[in-house]
């Protein structure tokens, strides 16, 4: 019976510098640009994480501006409405993912066909009649539906219009998609004929979707463990852990010991591990706090030394980074977390909190990395009040 391969030990900066070139945070332009580039790093992230918060610009464009330096809201409008490249479901929240991978996530829509929705429980078959008729007389938003009763919600982010929660549901039944926004209005169209489909292709198979999430993961993450692959997605750990154990026994992953894991496995494929270049010292990314570098927080903690904490639901008095701090990567060190906010109407960038972290709390060179930091807030400034 053969061995168990020994981990290949990794300190936490080799670590960092391949999650980073997974990330491509590690290069200007790593997608080029125009919609063709939003397509590329959709499909080559899985997915761009969709919020509604909007202190600043809102975490999707956020996050293709952090790879894509001339990037444009136009150009993810073009990728979701006319390239049709992109469309809008839930991940591990809801997310632009590529149309590529669609038929991973028709398993997820026939299980609400077939269930309904633990969130749009109260949607009564009477309204669900309603929006499909309307929907498919053409696309149409929530503003387009006048005659609803309001009712009362049932959790704090739940509309009070019934329409709308019974739109919501097609969408997670795959019925309908989103086929348009404009900031965060919504225009629904039946999805096959957003697609141009006269059906809904094949679904994926649950060993297709193992395979799926772990590729994706290795792919976007560079090292991964169970839980960066399986992020808030605990019930698929045993078929993705089964699947790791036979890759590492026909060595296409290896095991990695990461400085200061403990127990916590990680992996990844050989090519991965051989030596490539760093990121430039001066390259800086303002990223957002539901960037993929950041939302997984221990992983973030465990490879950057760095606690990022979400306060936007925190009490201001007990706020120690601000409202909606987002962290500042230079090289490849978070050094900083910025908490801003947009004044749409002065047109100013407002700087509520600076705070140094990591190697940004020693004060040799701060004058040097602050200019670094400064030159990078003039072009965000003038990609939060563009358009």
């Amino acid at each position: 019976m053969s061995r168990a391969p020994k981990p290949i030990p990794l300190t936490t900066t080799q670590a960092r510098q391949i999650w980073l070139h997974a990330q491509r945070l590690d290069e200007r332009a790593p997608f080029g640009d125009g919609a063709q580039a939003v397509s590329d790093a959709v499909a080559h992230l899985g997915y761009v994480q969709i919020d509604t918060i909007n202190v600043i610009e809102r975490c999707h464009h956020h996050l293709l501006f952090s790879r894509i330096p001339s990037y444009r809201r136009a150009d993810l409008r073009h990728a979701q409405s006319v390239d049709k490249s992109v469309f809008e479901y839930w991940t591990h929240a809801l997310s632009y993912v590529p149309a590529g991978d669609f038929r991973f996530f028709l398993p997820a829509m026939r299980e609400h066909r077939r269930e309904g929705h633990k969130w749009f429980a109260s949607v009564k078959p009477a309204d669900m009649r309603k929006v499909m008729r309307l929907v498919r007389a053409g696309p149409l938003t929530i503003r387009d539906i006048e005659d609803d009763v309001l009712t009362e919600k049932e959790h704090l982010w739940q509309s009070r219009k019934p329409s709308k929660r019974a739109l919501q549901l097609a969408f997670y039944m795959g019925a309908v998609t989103v086929s348009e926004r404009q900031g965060m209005l919504k225009t629904y169209e039946l999805m096959t004929r957003h697609f141009g489909w006269d059906k809904l292709p094949r679904p994926a198979s649950a060993k297709d979707i193992t395979v799926y999430l772990l590729d994706r993961a290795l792919r976007s993450q560079g090292v991964v463990s169970l839980d960066s692959v399986c992020h808030l997605n605990a019930p698929r750990k045993p078929a993705v852990a089964a699947l790791i154990g036979s890759r590492v026994r026909r060595g296409e992953l290896v095991p990695v010991a990461i400085d200061g894991a403990g127990k916590q496995e990680h992996w990844a494929v050989p090519a991965a591990l051989e030596p490539g270049e760093c990121a430039p010292p001066d390259l800086v990314h303002i990223l957002s706090p539901f960037d993929p570098l950041i939302i997984q927080r221990k992983r973030t903690n465990l490879i950057f030394g760095y606690n990022h904490l979400f306060e936007a639901y925190v009490p201001k008095a007990k706020r120690k980074l601000g409202y909606f701090a987002l962290p500042v990567l230079v090289g490849d060190e978070i050094v900083a977390a910025l908490d801003l906010k947009t004044d749409r109407q002065a047109k100013k960038l407002l700087m509520q909190k600076w705070t140094w972290v990591g190697e940004g709390k020693k004060t040799a060179g701060r004058k040097e990395l602050k200019r670094k930091i400064e030159e990078e807030l003039d072009r965000f400034a003038k990609f939060q009040l563009a358009e």
